[in-house]
């Protein structure tokens, strides 16, 4: 796979780095490094597209604020690329207005918006796939007892933070592992923004302690803490499903807020951030926030 990086500041840097050190220097074909210091608006983006672009086949664009983003199905398009990935890790950086300025000017282009980037997973698409097998959402296996012995990373952030996370939480008591994966991803450090993002109504840094913990959570099969839906109380229809429409999760394209046959929702204890965010909101006083093991299919 030939990978053709845009990037900028210091996320960008953070990103490159990253992906280099985790073997993915030999399919980098070409690096961009655009100035972090460009207006938000730009009326002429057309200046910063690279005089010389590579064949590539994968075009990822990491750290780039604004209009400045507009040059990327340009360069797909010059590349050869039908396939770009565009990770935000800001709620300022690719409002939703540009994302479908961006994708109604290369309709051609499977275009993606992770938000954060570890939340990437396969979408039906070569080449982001073939990323997305290695680099995205994590995935863990974890051989315990009562305490983690041994982790290993099938898939990592992008970042490099699932590796650090997993080297970190061996030998913890297992109980206690998915909260110390979070409190480990704010040790690496984690450099997604923590201001509240409008669009999800959370911070982009909650949500990718929330893909750390779930990785936990599936490998050792089970969670300590999830909100809880009361079916006897639960009236999801009378409510337009207020627990839905708010949980981040579900914003970035998880199921874990779902309606089962009687059409009342189900909370996923492996993928429930902890936010609290379905509490406030439900108009009934049917969800609860419960501390016990919750058993992992």
């Amino acid at each position: 796979m030939k990978l053709y990086v845009i990037s900028s500041g210091k996320y960008g840097s953070r990103i490159v780095n990253s992906l280099a050190e985790m073997g993915l220097a030999s399919s980098m074909v070409g690096l961009e490094e655009i100035p972090d210091d460009l207006p938000e608006f730009i009326d002429d983006f057309q200046q910063y597209v690279p005089k010389s672009i590579p064949t590539a086949d994968l075009i990822l664009a990491v750290g780039l604020f604004g209009d400045i983003n507009m040059i990327v199905p340009i360069i797909a398009r010059q590349s050869g690329a039908k396939s770009v990935i565009i990770p935000i890790h800001d709620p300022a950086q690719v409002p939703p207005g540009l994302q479908r300025e961006i994708e109604e000017s290369a309709p051609e282009v499977k275009i993606v918006f992770p938000k954060p980037f570890c939340s990437l997973e396969p979408v039906g698409d070569t080449y982001i796939d073939k990323f997305a097998r290695e680099f995205g959402k994590p995935k863990l296996e974890i051989e315990a007892g009562n305490l983690i012995r041994k982790v290993k990373v099938l898939r990592t952030a992008p970042c490099g933070s699932t590796h650090y996370i997993a080297e970190n939480i061996e030998g913890i008591p297992t109980e206690e592992a998915e909260q110390e994966a979070g409190n480990k991803l704010h040790n690496y450090p984690c450099n997604a923004s923590m201001a509240t993002d409008p669009v999800v109504g959370d911070t982009i840094l909650h949500l990718a302690g929330y893909q750390v913990k779930e990785a936990v959570r599936r490998a050792v099969g089970f969670a300590m803490k999830s909100a809880v839906v009361d079916p006897e109380t639960c009236e999801a229809d009378e409510c337009q499903h207020e627990c839905i429409k708010h949980c981040p999760q579900v914003q970035i394209g998880m199921d874990t807020v779902t309606l089962n046959e009687e059409e009342q929702a189900v909370i996923d204890p492996a993928s429930c951030g902890c936010c609290e965010i379905c509490i406030q909101e439900c108009p009934y006083g049917s969800i609860e926030m419960e501390e016990k093991k919750f058993i992992i299919e």
